[in-house]
């Protein structure tokens, strides 16, 4: 278990570095994390290499036996390269570059990138390569995070192109026909007539769009794919890991695809940043950490837990006492089973003297300090069952095509597929029953309920696998806007929505609407749920049912006739359709009778306690963990505000 800091020596003078290091001891640290920004100072000049100030730092941390991850630097390119090259820059949509400054400001294409990235990483890591001490290689920072993964250079148009050409084998005529390129006269008579999609009257072709939102991931998978084997060729022993910041459901590449190079998924967790009221709530949190181990479907590390209050420009949300230690115990409850804090010091120089760290700027041990050092104390007495993997019951699916998909038509302006996948979560969190966030693609026919949240994009293996699991007895959960379109990112000619599911679900959608309200019509319950009633709105299928069962209706004037929530038992397993954007209440509901069908435990708890168990036959651990701002009782455990206790 690796608990410890990120560390910025670099940003200090040399003088602070052993006092800093015992200090860090003191915290009960044994790892520290140093160099992601260091391109300049290992590189003053092109081709000047020098690594004698980490050499120094790692040897002081050396005798006190802290453990090193090591960044690899490329997030922030020196200004002499920007200077000399500045085609490495990216562009905003309009066409402008961006300036050198801030961080992630080099296109993902340059080839000058991958020059210099290789030259050195080649020389980072041969310096290093035989250093025990360093006990994970962090590759880049964040990547994608903030605007950066999209650019509109000419190095993205003309490589846009020829991924273009390559996926259609140098055809153009099948382009124009799987782009239907006669709406609008907009046939192509060769590849390099084809834009990037900037701004333009009206919009661009959906499925032009479609490839690519697909080109910008690509083109953030491959420069990690490059790192993580120039580093393997290096030090083949290497563990490779990466810091995943937040949003990764919004982002412009597929995260779950750069997981597959890594070795170690980590995650920078922010429940409040700069600007936010308050923190978000504790099921979001609770999200985003299953999301991020689903990358993998492993365990996963956190390095940038915060402590202080932190904000670039605008000044953020003081977590309360002992409310972000809460916040790192909740990460190890999800997964997690290595911390590291963001920062060891906050910055008294440059964009983040708002991120305050464990100490701040006048470097006085106050109330963060033993906050932290409290944390690492307790928790590294449950090593063994942090260690333990996670293993649950119900799994909630994305497919980042589908929600690219809903980035380039919205369809609707309140239609958030996160916030939506969010709603069934807390559904399950409120009953402390653990849920997998995972990729489409990974195996699930291991659990018992699989919810599948605006999968709009149909495509052959999934549903065969989706068939194939609710046969032989799972519980599948498909939503409106599901199987809308094909993988080309087009409605499909003379198929009934939902698309190749219409015999599963017993049912076919005869018409649809967009709504602009979370609650525009009635629902009114039926069968089982006669008597229920609630709201609906978002959007909203029109369902005619075939020989499924009819749970829910429609309540308002013209659509009584049709059916808002259906179920139709297939083999030995069964299929749900939510045809419209139900109130939280009704959902839960739903789910609370899925759970109860499929023999899956629900443990009931105060409002704003989550109960978790860790771990396996060599240690277990129940972890009560109160996300109030008051004293809670839970049984016989009676939790302080922001608390956590640990019962073996």
């Amino acid at each position: 278990m690796w608990l410890g800091v990120d560390y910025y020596p670099e940003q200090w003078d040399e003088t602070l570095l052993e006092q800093d290091l015992d200090t860090i001891v003191e915290l009960s640290c044994n790892v520290i994390r140093i160099a992601e920004f260091s391109w300049h100072l290992m590189e003053k000049r092109e081709g000047d290499y020098d690594f004698s100030f980490f050499d120094r730092v790692i040897e002081k941390a050396k005798q006190r036996n802290l453990k090193i991850i090591m960044g690899t630097p490329t997030a922030t390119i020196p200004a002499w390269l920007a200077k000399k090259h500045p085609d490495i820059l990216s562009e905003f949509e309009s066409g402008r570059k961006r300036v050198f400054g801030g961080r992630h400001v080099y296109c993902f294409n340059s080839e000058r990138m991958y020059e210099y990235s290789e030259k050195i990483i080649r020389k980072l890591v041969s310096h290093y390569k035989d250093e025990k001490s360093i006990v994970a290689w962090q590759l880049d920072n964040e990547i994608g995070h903030e605007g950066s993964d999209v650019c509109y250079c000419e190095n993205c148009r003309r490589r846009f192109q020829e991924f273009l050409a390559e996926k259609f084998e140098g055809n153009i005529d099948r382009l124009n026909e799987v782009y239907g390129t006669t709406f609008w006269s907009q046939e192509y008579n060769s590849f390099d007539e084809i834009p990037t999609p900037m701004e333009t009257i009206t919009t661009h072709n959906p499925a032009l769009r479609q490839d690519w939102e697909r080109f910008r991931s690509k083109s953030i998978v491959d420069f990690m794919e490059f790192q993580a084997k120039l580093v393997r060729e290096l030090a083949p022993s290497a563990v490779i890991m990466h810091d995943f910041p937040g949003g990764g459901l919004s982002k412009h590449v597929d995260y779950s695809g750069v997981a597959r190079c890594l070795d170690r998924v980590a995650y920078n967790n922010y429940p409040v940043w700069g600007g936010q009221k308050e923190p978000i709530k504790p099921h979001e949190i609770a999200f985003a950490l299953d999301y991020i181990r689903g990358l993998k479907g492993e365990n996963f590390w956190i390095t940038e837990a915060i402590m202080g209050a932190q904000g670039h420009d605008v000044t953020g949300f003081l977590p309360r006492p002992n409310q972000a230690k809460l916040w790192s115990y909740q990460s190890m409850a999800h997964g997690a089973d290595s911390l590291l804090y963001f920062r060891y010091r906050g910055a008294t120089k440059g964009a983040e003297q708002f991120c305050y760290g464990v100490l701040d700027a006048d470097n006085v041990k106050r109330r963060k300090f033993y906050e932290v050092q409290s944390f690492f104390r307790e928790i590294s007495r449950y090593e063994k069952a942090m260690h333990a993997p996670v293993k649950n019951q119900v799994a909630i699916v994305y497919d980042y095509d589908s929600l690219a998909s809903f980035r380039i038509q919205r369809q609707s302006i309140l239609l958030d597929p996160a916030a939506e996948m969010q709603k069934f979560y807390k559904a399950f969190f409120d009953w402390n029953v653990g849920v997998d966030v995972i990729p489409k693609e990974r195996d699930f026919s291991s659990y018992r309920i699989l919810i599948l949240p605006q999968l709009i994009m149909t495509e052959p293996d999934l549903e065969r696998r989706v068939h194939e699991y609710v046969r032989r007895g799972g519980t599948v959960v498909f939503t409106y806007r599901h199987a809308v379109k094909d993988s080309d990112n087009n409605i499909p000619f003379g198929e009934t929505l939902p698309v190749h599911y219409c015999d599963l679900t017993g049912l076919c959608v005869e018409e649809t609407e967009s709504l602009q309200e979370y609650s525009a019509f009635p629902v009114l319950g039926a069968g089982e749920f006669s008597g229920v009633s609630g709201r609906g709105g978002i959007f909203r299928d029109m369902i005619r049912v075939r020989d499924a069962e009819v749970l829910f209706t429609y309540g308002d004037q013209f659509y009584r006739e049709f059916a808002a929530v259906t179920k139709k038992k297939t083999g030995s397993g069964t299929a749900y359709y939510i045809g419209c954007g139900l109130e939280e209440s009704i959902t839960k509901l739903l789910m609370e009778r899925m759970m109860r069908q499929c023999g899956i435990s629900m443990l009931p708890s105060a409002e704003g306690v989550e109960i978790v168990n860790r771990g396996n036959e060599t240690q277990r651990v129940t972890m009560y963990m109160n996300h109030n701002s008051h004293e809670v009782t839970q049984g016989e455990v009676t939790l302080a505000p922001f608390e956590c206790k640990m019962i073996e």
